[in-house]
This record gives C-alpha cells, sequence and structure tokens, in this order.
C-alpha cells in the first residue's frame, strides 16, 4: 500500500502544481526553460504513475475489504465509462464538445474515479480512485481562479466531435471486450 500511496502523491502533487502554486510553476519554468520544465515534470508524472500502477496491483494482492458492492452496480459502471473516451479524445480535438464541457479530461477523470468507486471496494480502489476523484474536482474548481495553461490540440473543427465520438466509443468497445482484463487483470462484463 505504501507504494500506491508514494505514487498517487509522486503523480497526483506533479499534477497538482499548478493548482497550488501556479506562481511558483510559472517562474521555474520560465527560469530554466518551459522545454526542461516539462520534461523533469514528465519524468516524476512518469515515475508516480509506475508507481502507482505496481502500488495498486500489489495491494491488489492482499486487499482489505472496505465495502462488497451490489453486481447490479456493474452494469451502471458500464453505462457511466461510455463518456470517458469520447471527454478524453475532445481535449485534444476541440469542437463542440469540448466547449460544452469546457474541460473534457477532468471530466472524464471525475466519471473515470466514481464509476470504479462504485464498483470496487478494497481499501486500494478508494486509495487510487478517490485520490484521483478528489484531485478532478479540485482541479476543476482551482481553474476558476487561476489561467489554465494551454493544451496541445489540433484546429478546432465540427468534424473533431466525430472522430471524438466514433474514436471514443471504439477505444471504450476495445477496453470492455478485453482490453481491460488484459491489463487490469479484471474483465468489467464479469
Amino acid at each position: 500500500m505504501t507504494i500506491l500511496i508514494v505514487g498517487l502523491v509522486l503523480f497526483l502533487g506533479t499534477h497538482s502544481i499548478s493548482i497550488i502554486a501556479p506562481g511558483w510553476r510559472d517562474r521555474t519554468a520560465a527560469r530554466m526553460g518551459e522545454q526542461t520544465f516539462r520534461a523533469i515534470y514528465a519524468l516524476f508524472a512518469i515515475a508516480g504513475f509506475v508507481l502507482v500502477v505496481w502500488g495498486y496491483g500489489m495491494a491488489r494482492q492482499e486487499a482489505v475489504v472496505l465495502y462488497e458492492p451490489p453486481i447490479w452496480l456493474r452494469h451502471l459502471v458500464l453505462l457511466l465509462m461510455v463518456p470517458v473516451f469520447p471527454l478524453l479524445l475532445a481535449t485534444y480535438l476541440p469542437g463542440r464538445i469540448k466547449t460544452a464541457t469546457k474541460h473534457p479530461m477532468l471530466a472524464a477523470v471525475k466519471l473515470w474515479a466514481f464509476a470504479h468507486l462504485l464498483a470496487n471496494g478494497t481499501l486500494a480502489d478508494v486509495s487510487l480512485f478517490g485520490s484521483f476523484l478528489l484531485w478532478a474536482v479540485l482541479d476543476r474548481k482551482s481553474m476558476k481562479w487561476r489561467e489554465p495553461h494551454p493544451v496541445p490540440a489540433i484546429s478546432p473543427s465540427k468534424r473533431n466531435d466525430l472522430i471524438v465520438l466514433v474514436a471514443g466509443l471504439a477505444l471504450y468497445l476495445v477496453f470492455v471486450g478485453g482490453l481491460h482484463r488484459w491489463l487490469i487483470g479484471v474483465s468489467p462484463l464479469g
């Protein structure tokens, strides 16, 4: 569990710099150069992600059950997960979906985390998905008082919405159809 917690602190901590200390982030990036800052940021984020994956896998082997969700919630989770991949793609393929949601990546993370909290009740699950949900909510709230950094994306287009929907739903089907089981070791279909 310790490795999972360290990974979460490193990964989400890195992603929280703009929330907690936007001035420090901008001054540091200006001093060392934006590309150097992003490279160091990426190294910390990747290290945190690796620790999260490794720690979560280890914590699942000795699961501490906090609650047991009813089986029927799996159907609700499958439904809640449908928009997640399109929202993720809408972040980088701006169109009406991105305009309507304003921050589609954060919406996707909130949906993903909330859905997984409904379906999973171990301490590792609550730590992982609860941390991501809390982070996404705080990040979204912080957008009211800070200037977000632009996300690299292609030019806005109405066609992007079609691409986002088709590709996002295709990714969803691939994930549900077997990729989740291959990556995570659990089939969302039961």
